[in-house]
C-alpha cells in the first residue's frame, strides 16, 4: 500500500494508491497492466511512497523517511490505467529511489468511490530498460554509460560510454547521437549540476526511455516489443475516441509491417527474410470441384443401380421364341456391365496437381552457410535415350530429341544424357558424333534467347511469329546463322548413310588389292576368289566393332560387341562464357554458360545365345552404365521420337521428388502429347480419355501406371528397394491401415556420406537389410556398380529440414561439389557391365530395373514399385513437357494396339496379375491394374454383340420378347447417365466432346480387331509356349516442304487384323437390307423388332465409321462405280435371302410386287 500526502501548496485531499508493492492491478478497459501513481513533479499535489522505497521531490525530506499522512485526508482508492500512448511505471530492480515524472493526469471520481486516473503523459520504466539503461548501447560495448552528460538531453535516450562518445564524434566530424542521428542538446553547467542534485528524480531522465534490442528479450520471449517515441509534454485535453480507435505508436516488428526508420540503439536493422524459415511447400494438390465431382459419383452410383435392375429384369423375362438369342445378349450385358465398373471404380477420387518452380530455386540454388558460393543443390538426372533401328527410327529424330535434352533448362554438371542403340549401328554412332557438334551452336543459342521448344526442327517449323517477347537486337542476325547451320547438319545427317557406304567401299576395294597382291607376293593360286570380310569402316580407317553392313560374323544385329563412347565429356563445375562473334562462333556467347552435358553413346553387347530381352534389356544396360559414369539419383527414360518441348520439365518433376513426402515416389510419369496427327484424329492416336482422365484419377490413389516413357525414376527404386515407410491395407476394401515404417537408423561407425538404414523384415521379403542386398547375386559382380548404389540412395535423399518421421536427411548444400572427371578405367568397367553375361545368376529383370517377361514391360515394372508400396505422381504441366509422333496409319496403329493387348493378356496369366498383389497396394490401385489384364477379353463378347443386331434382322427375333416400356426406359436411362457421365468427365479432365467421341470408336475398333489376336496370342503363348514377336514400330521423318504432311493417313496396308471389322460391317449392313425388306413385304410386319434391329446395327456401323473410311484411301481415290456396285450387291443379296427365306404368307401374295 502506498500513501501519498499532498504539499502545502495543493490540495489538502490525501489519496492512497492501491498499489502493492510489485503487485499490478488491471482495468477492464485497459490494454497493457496498469501501474501505480507516483510524481516528483514540485507542482503535482501527488507524492508516492511505498514497498521501502522513497520517491523524493521538491518538498520531500533528504534522510530517507517517510512523511506523516494527515488523518483528516479522505482515502480514495485510484485506478490508473495505462493507454497505448502512456506506459505503466514499475520501480527499479536494485531497491534505490528511482523517479517517474506525471503530467496532464486526469483524475475522476468521487466520495467514496473509485477515482481512475487518466494518464495523458506519462513515462515507464521496466525492469529490463532499467537494466540496460545503465550500460553502453553501441554494440560491442559493455561499459557504464555516462550520467548527466549530453547523452541525457537526447530525446530518444540512447545511452553511451564516454569512450564511446569521443570515438563517435571524432569519426564522424560531429557529435550527434547514434541512436536517432541528432545533434546532442548541450545543457549549462548550472543545469548538469542541478541535475546531479536531483539525481534519478532529474528531468532529464524523465525523458521516453529506447527500446531495447532483440538480444537483450531472448529469455523471455512472451514479451511485446513496442517501439518508443517522442511526446509532447502537454496535451489539452484527454481524447477517449483517439485513444479508443486510432493508433498513435507503431505496431511493433514482424512479417506484417516492418519499421522504416529501425528500432531501439542499434539504430537501422533490415527486416530478416521471414521466408526463409516458413517452408513453402514446391508442390501443390488441387482436388475437383465438389460441384463436378459430386455429382460425377453420384451418377456412378445411379448407373450402377439401373444396370442392376436392369440385368435383373432381363433375367427374368426371357425371350422364349429365341432363347439363343437372348442367352448371347444377357451373357454380354453381364460382361458388359462388370467391365464398366472395372473402368469406372478407380475414377472416384481424381486430383490435379501444380508446382512451385521459384521455391525450388530458393531451396536449391541460393547461397547459404553450407554453400556459399550459390551452386546448384539439385540431384543430378541421368537421360536414357533408346533406339534400335536407324532405318525405322531415322537419326535426325534422334539427334533432334538429344539437341532438346542438352539444351534443357538444368544445371549443366547435374545432367548426363545416355543413347542406348540396341542395333549398334555406325550411322547412328556418326549421327550422334554430328550432333554433339552442331549442339556447341544449338545449346548457347537457346541458352541466350530463352529458345522453345528446344528441338530445332520444331522450333523452325513453327507457324507462328518467332520474333515474339524477343528484346534483344541481334536475335534475328543469329537466328538467321543458326539455321543456316542446322539446315547444313540435316544435310550432313541424311547423307551419312551414302557416306558410309562410299568409304567402305573404298576401303573394302583396298583390303581386296592388298589381299591379292599378298597372295602374289606368296604364291598362292591366283584362280580361287579372294575371301575378304565386306567390313563397315569409320572414318579414321578402322573396322566399327558394331553391326556391319554385310551382316558378318561377330558383326550382325544381334551378335555383336559392346560399345561406350564418351562424345561430350563431364562439364566444370564452375560456368564458362564464351568470346564475341569471330571466325569460330556465330553468336556473341560473351555473357552465355557455353557447358554441354555429357553425352555417351552405348550399345551393349549381344551374342546369339543369350536373350537379350529387346527394349527391357537395353534400359537395365544403361542403368549400370550409368551407375558407374555419373550414378545421378534420378533417372529420365525417354523413346528416340519424344524431344523435351518444355524446358522446365525436369525442375517440374523434381519438385515432386524434393518435396515433402517425396522419398516415397518412385516415379514421376507425364502425359505423352503427339505431333503430326490428322486434324480428326480418326483413330484416336492423341489417347486423351487415357492420359487426362484416367491417369488424372489413378493420380488421386497410388499414382499413374508406367507408359513407357516420359517418366523421371528413382534410381534406388529402379533397384528394387522399398520405400522408408508404406501403408497395409487390411481388412474388407482394404479399410484398415497399418503404417509400416520400413528404414530405421543402424547403430554403426559408418562415415556421415555413407548409407547406414536399415529395412525391416524377413530374408524372404521385399525389405531385407540394405547392405546384404548389395551383393553379386542380385546386382552383378561389379563392385563399381555396388558402391555406387548407397551413393544414389544418399543424393537422392531430402533435406534434413525437410525429413519425417522414419526417413533420413541429407545437409543442405551437400551436392554442391565438382563431379570426378571419367578415366580409362571407370569405361573400362562400364564396358563390362553391359556385356551380355553379366546378368546371369542375378536378378536384373527379375525384380531389380526394367522387368522381363513381357512385351508390355513398362506396365509390369510399374505395378512392381506399386506392390513394394511407392506410390507415383502425374505431372501435368501447363505447358507440355515432352512431345511425340504417333503412327496415323491404320496398319501401324493395329499393330501397335496389338502389342498393348497382348502384353496385358501376358501380365493376366503371370504373376503381376493384381488379384496376388501385396496388403500394400491400395484396394482401387488393385482394381485399376487388374482392369489392365482384363480388357483385352471383353472382345471376345464384343465380337458377339455386333453381330447380335445382324442375326436379330436375318431371323427376325429380338433380344427381347418385345420392345416394353419398361425395357425402353432402362435402356432410356442407361445411355442418359452415360452421356451425362460423359459431359462431367470432360468437364474436369478438359477434353473435348469430340475427344471422347473419337476414343469410343476407337474402343470398338480395336476391340474387333487387335484385341481377339492379342487374346488369342496370349492363349498360345501360355498353353502352347509359342513365343510372340513384334516389329518394331516405324516414326515418321519431318516431312519436306512439298510432301503431304498426312500421307501416311491414306496408305492402306492390307492385315490380317482387318478381317473381322470388314465382316461385322458387311454383315450389319446386309442384314438391315434384308431386315427392311422382310418387314416391307411381310402380311404381318414386326415394326419393333426391325426398329431395335437397325438401331443396334447403325450403333456398330456409326462406330467402324472411321475404319472403313480408313480402307477408302485418299479421298477422291475411290472410283464412284466401286459405291454403285456395293449398293447393288447389297440389294442383291438382300432379294436372295428375301427368296430362299420368305415371310410367312401366301406365295402369290409373296411373288406380287406391292408398294406397302
Amino acid at each position: 500500500m502506498v500513501k501519498t500526502a499532498s504539499s502545502p501548496s495543493s490540495s489538502p485531499v490525501t489519496i492512497t494508491v492501491s498499489s502493492g508493492g510489485r503487485r499490478r492491478s488491471m482495468g477492464l478497459t485497459s490494454p497493457v497492466s496498469r501501474a501505480s501513481v507516483c510524481t516528483n513533479n514540485p507542482t503535482s499535489p501527488l507524492r508516492a511512497s511505498g514497498g521501502g522505497r522513497r520517491l523524493s521531490g521538491a518538498g520531500a525530506s533528504k534522510d530517507g523517511g517517510i512523511e506523516e499522512i494527515n488523518s483528516e485526508c479522505v482515502t480514495y482508492t485510484v485506478h490508473i490505467p495505462p493507454t497505448p500512448d502512456r506506459k505503466p511505471l514499475t520501480t527499479s530492480e536494485d531497491g534505490k529511489g528511482s523517479t517517474s515524472f506525471i503530467s496532464g493526469t486526469i483524475f475522476t471520481g468521487g466520495n467514496n468511490s473509485v477515482t481512475r486516473g487518466h494518464v495523458i503523459e506519462s513515462s515507464m520504466e521496466t525492469e529490463a530498460l532499467s537494466k540496460s539503461s545503465s550500460v553502453c548501447g553501441m554494440k560491442g560495448c559493455g561499459e557504464e554509460a555516462m550520467k548527466g552528460r549530453p547523452c541525457s538531453t537526447c530525446e530518444c535516450g540512447f545511452k553511451i560510454c564516454r569512450g564511446c562518445y569521443l570515438e563517435f564524434g571524432e569519426n564522424k566530424g560531429g557529435r550527434k547521437c547514434p541512436g536517432c542521428k541528432e545533434p546532442y542538446k548541450y545543457v549549462s553547467d548550472d543545469e548538469d549540476d542541478g541535475s546531479d542534485e536531483e539525481g534519478e528524480g532529474s528531468e532529464g531522465e524523465d525523458q521516453p526511455l529506447p527500446l531495447p534490442s532483440m538480444a537483450e528479450f531472448k529469455l523471455d520471449k512472451r514479451l511485446s516489443l513496442v517501439k518508443s517515441f517522442k511526446a509532447q509534454n502537454h496535451l489539452p485535453d484527454f481524447d477517449h475516441t483517439r485513444w479508443l480507435f486510432e493508433t498513435k505508436g507503431t505496431y511493433g516488428y514482424g512479417n506484417a509491417v516492418w519499421p522504416k526508420d529501425g528500432y531501439g540503439a542499434n539504430g537501422f536493422e533490415p527486416p530478416p527474410e521471414f521466408a526463409e524459415k516458413v517452408r513453402r511447400p514446391l508442390t501443390r494438390k488441387v482436388g475437383v470441384s465438389a460441384a463436378i465431382l459430386s455429382p460425377y459419383r453420384l451418377l456412378i452410383m445411379l448407373r450402377f443401380a439401373a444396370l442392376g435392375l436392369f440385368l435383373t429384369w432381363r433375367i427374368k423375362h426371357p425371350n422364349h421364341e429365341a432363347i439363343w438369342l437372348w442367352a448371347m445378349s444377357i451373357t454380354c450385358e453381364i460382361w458388359f456391365a462388370f467391365s464398366w465398373i472395372l473402368d469406372q471404380l478407380p475414377k472416384l477420387c481424381p486430383v490435379n496437381r501444380v508446382t512451385d518452380l521459384s521455391v525450388l530455386k530458393e531451396r536449391f540454388e541460393s547461397p547459404n552457410l553450407r554453400n556459399p558460393k550459390g551452386r546448384s543443390d539439385l540431384p543430378g538426372i541421368d537421360v536414357f535415350v533408346s533406339t534400335a533401328d536407324p532405318e525405322k527410327e531415322p537419326p535426325l529424330v534422334t539427334a533432334n530429341t538429344i539437341l532438346s535434352i542438352l539444351a534443357v533448362d538444368y544445371p549443366v554438371e547435374k545432367v548426363a544424357c545416355y543413347l542406348s542403340d540396341d542395333g549398334g549401328a555406325l550411322l547412328t554412332f556418326e549421327a550422334l558424333a554430328e550432333t554433339a557438334r552442331f549442339a556447341r551452336i544449338w545449346v548457347p543459342f537457346c541458352r541466350k534467347h530463352q529458345i522453345q521448344p528446344r528441338n530445332p526442327e520444331a522450333y523452325f517449323g513453327q507457324k507462328r511469329d518467332f520474333l515474339k517477347n524477343k528484346v534483344r537486337l541481334d536475335f534475328v542476325r543469329e537466328r538467321r546463322r543458326v539455321k543456316r547451320e542446322y539446315d547444313e547438319f540435316k544435310v550432313r545427317i541424311n547423307s551419312l548413310p551414302e557416306s558410309i557406304r562410299r568409304r567402305s567401299d573404298a576401303y573394302n576395294a583396298h583390303e581386296e588389292l592388298r589381299a591379292s597382291k599378298k597372295r602374289m607376293e606368296t604364291g598362292a593360286n591366283v584362280s580361287e576368289p579372294i575371301k575378304v570380310p565386306k567390313a563397315t569402316w569409320m572414318s579414321d580407317g578402322s573396322h566399327w566393332p558394331g553391326t556391319w553392313v554385310s551382316a558378318e560374323q561377330d558383326h550382325s544385329r544381334g551378335d555383336h560387341a559392346g560399345i561406350i563412347q564418351a562424345m561430350l565429356a563431364p562439364p566444370n563445375a564452375e560456368p564458362e562464357f564464351g568470346a564475341e562473334v569471330n571466325g569460330d562462333n556465330l553468336i556473341d556467347t560473351t555473357d552465355v554458360d557455353i557447358r554441354l552435358p555429357m553425352l555417351v553413346y552405348v550399345s551393349r553387347e549381344k551374342r546369339p545365345e543369350y536373350d537379350h530381352n529387346k527394349k527391357a534389356g537395353a534400359m537395365n544396360a544403361l542403368v549400370r552404365t550409368s551407375a558407374i559414369m555419373s550414378n545421378g539419383p534420378f533417372i529420365l527414360n525417354l523413346d528416340c521420337d519424344h524431344y523435351i518441348y518444355n524446358s522446365l520439365a525436369l525442375r517440374e518433376g523434381m519438385c515432386f521428388m524434393l518435396d515433402r513426402g517425396g522419398d516415397r515416389i518412385c516415379y514421376v510419369q507425364f502425359p505423352q502429347r503427339f505431333e503430326g496427327i490428322d486434324p480428326s484424329d480418326r483413330y484416336a492416336n492423341h489417347n486423351t480419355v487415357f492420359f487426362d482422365v484416367s491417369m488424372r484419377a489413378l493420380d488421386g490413389l497410388q499414382g499413374p501406371m508406367y507408359v513407357g516413357t516420359g517418366c523421371i525414376f528413382r534410381r534406388t527404386a529402379l533397384y528394387g528397394f522399398s520405400p522408408p515407410r508404406a501403408t497395409e491395407h487390411h481388412g474388407w476394401l482394404g479399410r484398415r491401415k497399418i503404417k509400416l515404417f520400413l528404414r530405421k537408423p543402424k547403430i554403426s561407425k559408418k562415415e556421415d556420406d555413407e548409407v547406414a538404414v536399415m529395412i525391416n523384415g524377413d530374408h524372404n521379403d521385399d525389405d531385407a537389410d540394405i547392405e546384404s542386398l548389395l551383393l553379386p547375386k542380385r546386382f552383378g559382380n561389379s563392385s563399381s556398380l555396388a558402391a555406387s548404389i548407397p551413393v544414389a540412395e544418399y543424393q537422392g535423399r531430402l533435406l534434413q529440414d525437410l525429413q519425417g518421421k522414419g526417413t533420413h536427411g541429407r545437409p543442405m548444400g551437400s551436392l554442391a561439389v565438382p563431379r570426378e572427371p571419367l578415366d580409362a578405367a571407370t569405361v573400362a568397367e562400364a564396358i563390362s557391365v553391359i556385356s551380355c553375361s553379366y546378368e546371369e545368376k542375378t536378378e536384373w529383370g527379375k525384380r531389380v530395373g526394367w522387368i522381363y517377361g513381357s512385351v508390355t514391360e513398362d506396365v509390369v515394372t510399374g505395378y512392381r514399385m506399386h506392390n513394394r508400396g511407392w506410390r507415383s505422381v502425374y505431372c501435368v504441366t501447363k505447358r507440355d513437357a515432352f512431345r511425340g509422333t504417333a503412327p496415323i496409319n491404320l496398319t501401324d496403329r493395329l499393330h501397335q494396339v496389338l502389342r498393348w493387348a497382348t502384353g496385358s493378356v501376358e501380365i493376366f496369366f503371370s504373376r503381376n496379375n493384381a488379384l496376388l498383389a501385396s496388403p500394400r497396394m491400395k484396394f482401387l490401385q488393385r482394381v485399376a491394374y487388374f482392369n489392365v489384364g482384363m480388357y483385352p477379353f471383353t472382345s471376345m463378347f464384343l465380337i458377339v454383340y455386333c453381330f447380335l443386331p445382324a442375326v436379330s434382322l436375318f431371323s427376325g427375333q429380338f433380344i427381347v420378347q418385345s420392345l416394353s416400356v419398361t425395357f425402353l426406359v432402362f435402356l432410356l436411362g442407361i445411355t442418359i447417365t452415360l452421356c451425362l457421365l460423359a459431359l462431367l468427365e470432360i468437364k474436369w479432365s478438359g477434353i473435348t466432346l469430340h475427344d471422347w467421341w473419337r476414343n469410343e470408336q476407337f474402343w470398338l475398333i480395336g476391340g474387333t480387331s487387335a484385341h481377339p489376336a492379342a487374346v488369342l496370342q496370349g492363349l498360345l503363348k501360355v498353353i502352347a509356349g509359342v513365343d510372340i514377336s513384334f516389329t518394331l514400330t516405324s516414326k515418321s521423318a519431318t516431312p519436306e516442304g512439298g510432301d503431304d504432311e498426312f500421307a501416311d493417313l491414306y496408305e492402306v496396308k492390307w492385315s490380317f487384323l482387318m478381317v473381322p471389322p470388314i465382316t461385322i460391317m458387311m454383315v450389319n449392313a446386309i442384314a438391315i437390307a434384308v431386315g427392311v425388306a422382310r418387314t416391307m413385304y411381310s402380311p404381318f410386319p414386326q415394326w419393333s423388332r426391325l426398329v431395335g434391329g437397325v438401331f443396334f446395327s447403325f450403333w456398330v456401323l456409326c462406330h467402324l465409321y472411321p475404319f472403313a473410311k480408313g480402307l477408302m484411301g485418299r479421298r477422291g481415290k475411290v472410283p464412284t462405280i466401286i459405291y454403285v456396285w456395293s449398293g447393288l450387291l447389297s440389294i442383291i443379296i438382300s432379294l436372295l435371302w428375301v427368296y430362299i427365306n420368305p415371310p410367312s404368307g401366301r406365295v402369290q401374295d409373296y411373288m406380287n410386287f406391292q408398294f406397302p
